[in-house]
């Protein structure tokens, strides 16, 4: 008696969780039960298979832009600012070799102590810094514009845009 009472109670949960997992039905019948189930089972099956299709053709989106950016020649820019006594200097090209180090040099011969910089290497290399001249020294824009693209031309040669 107790395990035909046990069997009917854990057939009577198995139903029950069953129903459950097919979008909460009322029929009774176990046959029709295990058919949405089933039938819930393969939408959701489905449904991942397209997620798994739409990531992997993002990835292989993200992937050749990537390769893509990795090709693309970036145009060596320098750009000088006067800021009452700082100059405001940005630069941008691509990231071959120490260019941040030959550039740092470069303000050390023209006497810049440079007070705050921001360096970015993702995907090619662009600086901006703040320098402000030592000894109240007589520095010109043109100056630090032709030392900067000297410094990046140590690094390597390719095509340049100044303004």
């Amino acid at each position: 008696m107790v395990t035909k009472l046990q069997r009917r109670t854990t057939f009577r949960r198995k139903v029950h969780l069953l129903r459950t997992l097919s979008t909460n039905t009322i029929s009774v019948k176990r046959s029709s039960i295990m058919l949405k189930v089933l039938l819930h089972f393969y939408k959701l099956k489905v449904k991942l298979e397209e997620i798994q299709r739409e990531c992997q053709n993002l990835m292989a989106i993200r992937n050749e832009y990537l390769t893509l950016l990795k090709h693309i020649q970036i145009p060596k820019e320098v750009k000088v600012e006067k800021i009452g006594e700082e100059f405001v200097v940005k630069v941008t090209c691509n990231k071959e070799g120490d260019k941040l180090v030959s550039i740092l040099e470069a303000f050390e011969e023209l006497g810049l102590n440079v007070h705050q910089a921001t360096v970015s290497c993702s995907h090619f290399f662009a600086m901006e810094a703040i320098a402000v001249a030592r000894d109240q020294q007589t520095t010109d824009i043109k100056d630090i514009t032709q030392a900067v693209l000297k410094a990046i031309e140590k690094q390597g040669g390719e095509g340049m845009l100044v303004t």
